[in-house]
């Protein structure tokens, strides 16, 4: 049976395996990224909560669009089991760190699966992958920027509109 499933899709087993973690790593930094504008919300940080909702659902709008390739494809797509994260951060600048890390964690992933596409000849699937690479430059860009406030600005100084400013608006706005 296993093998008949092979044959409705040329996606390759090691891709299919790669993909189905990548959608539960997007679900999981969605997660994340809710606990992270839950936390902005409890401190009164109502720019930064808006800023971290929109990104928790463009993170289940990341893996909801591999779901669907893969079911698109023939292959098998799982819905996966999200773990409980960190509902605590220790400060305002911590919030925006573990995005940052998160951020990055997301980028060493999605290279990863492109080598496995690479290795598997599957250029749909890498193809799949390139608009991903172009998303995480824009993703550490903005991350990286709004933590920079915090290294050039005084602690005092720093309030949520500051930094809602610089982050909700694309690159060009970081002048």
């Amino acid at each position: 049976m296993k093998d008949l499933a092979r044959l409705r899709t040329s996606i390759k087993e090691s891709v299919e395996l790669a993909l189905n973690q990548q959608i539960q790593m997007e679900m999981i930094s969605s997660s994340k990224y809710l606990a992270m504008a839950g936390w902005c919300d409890r401190n009164g940080l109502d720019y930064s909560a808006g800023f971290f909702y929109k990104q928790s659902e463009e993170e289940r709008n990341h893996g909801m669009k591999i779901f669907h390739y893969l079911c698109d494809q023939g292959a098998t797509a799982y819905s996966p089991e999200v773990p409980a994260v960190s509902q605590e951060f220790d400060s305002f600048r911590s919030v925006f760190e573990a995005a940052l890390e998160q951020e990055i964690a997301v980028t060493d992933s999605i290279n990863r699966i492109i080598g496995i596409c690479r290795r598997e000849s599957d250029f749909a699937s890498e193809e799949l992958m390139k608009w991903y690479v172009k998303e995480q430059m824009e993703e550490e860009y903005i991350a990286r920027r709004c933590l920079d406030l915090f290294d050039q600005i005084p602690a005092d100084q720093i309030t949520d509109g500051i930094v809602e400013v610089h982050h909700t608006g694309s690159r060009s706005s970081f002048g």
